[in-house]
């Protein structure tokens, strides 16, 4: 609501001026409050907010990713000798002797993915007591082996045979012989993803660990039920690794990281073009509303301006 507001008509239009009560967006570009650097570094939750940014913000479990390399002796997807054994989804039935690639299998496994555990290192340590109270001196480090993940199963449970092949290479179910180690131990990589900014940082990998010897040892069991309509099959996997190592560490200590604030934003004052433009910039606020209004007028109405519809009225530049 302005405190003061009147109106005229030049060249057969309205022109109406007024004093508007709020100027707090007469110089936005010079507004001080753009120039404040957010947050009080000297508080505490100043330095909270500020340990936050350097890092760019907070990791989240619902963004990350697995993958699997398999032992180049493994061919997965041959998961039968005929094609009315082998299911499929329509249009991708698979004819005798073919196979699903292995590239094909693990791309949908690594998808179907809705569940997996960070591993753990822990210290073995054992007590020294010279003189005085003990003390526990690690003495070897170990992991706890094994990784739970569980995978969407879709209509045909390709997921649970993709592992239940994969066994198939640790042992004979004929002659109940277990395989060479090195045969069928692949390695699996978890990834955590960016949580913000725009789609390349967002799906960039911000942290990664690899574990090493890895193959399934555990297909888990789940139920069946008519109560459980409108539940998903999740196939329960543990795996079996032998140790684990970070993959990102170093590459971590030499990245370009977040900043202690926040980015202030940038506001670009409008440019003003031509003679009258820039003698309107002079003017007050209420009276450049009134004098563009003025102008776009007269521009319409010269003759030069009906025929081209207001677009070119030379030798005037058109008004900001």
């Amino acid at each position: 609501m302005a405190i003061l507001r009147g109106g005229t008509r030049i060249f057969g239009q309205d022109i109406r001026i007024g004093v508007p009560r709020d100027k707090s967006l007469v110089n936005v570009a010079g507004d001080k409050r753009l120039k404040r650097r957010p947050g009080n570094l000297g508080s505490t939750i100043g330095q909270f907010i500020a340990r936050v940014n350097e890092g760019e913000g907070v990791a989240r479990p619902t963004r990350y990713l697995v993958k699997f390399f398999l032992n180049k002796n493994l061919k997965l997807g041959k998961f039968g000798a005929n094609k009315s054994f082998v299911p499929g989804p329509v249009g991708m039935q698979m004819e005798q002797n073919d196979y699903y690639t292995s590239a094909e299998m693990q791309r949908n496994i690594e998808m179907m993915c809705n569940k997996v555990t960070m591993p753990s290192r822990d210290l073995l340590t054992a007590p020294h007591q010279t003189y005085g109270p003990k003390r526990e001196m690690p003495l070897a480090y170990t992991f706890n082996g094994t990784i739970e993940c569980t995978f969407y199963g879709d209509k045909y449970l390709r997921q649970r045979a993709f592992f239940e092949k994969w066994q198939s290479h640790i042992f004979s179910e004929d002659t109940h012989n277990i395989k060479y180690y090195d045969d069928y131990v692949g390695h699996m990589d978890i990834y955590q993803l960016g949580a913000s900014g725009g789609e390349n940082d967002r799906d960039r990998i911000t942290y990664a660990v690899r574990l090493e010897e890895c193959y399934p040892e555990i297909i888990g069991s789940y139920d069946y039920s008519y109560g459980s309509t409108n539940e998903l099959i999740n196939v329960p996997i543990t795996l079996r690794y032998r140790k684990w190592r970070n993959l990102t560490i170093d590459d971590i200590n030499l990245a370009t990281i977040g900043k202690s604030t926040g980015d202030v934003p940038t506001v670009k004052a409008a440019k003003e073009f031509g003679l009258f433009g820039g003698l309107l910039s002079k003017l007050p606020p209420e009276l450049q509303r009134a004098g563009k209004q003025v102008l776009e007028a007269g521009k319409r109405n010269f003759p030069i301006g009906r025929i081209t519809g207001g677009k070119v009225t030379p030798p005037f530049p058109p008004i900001a």
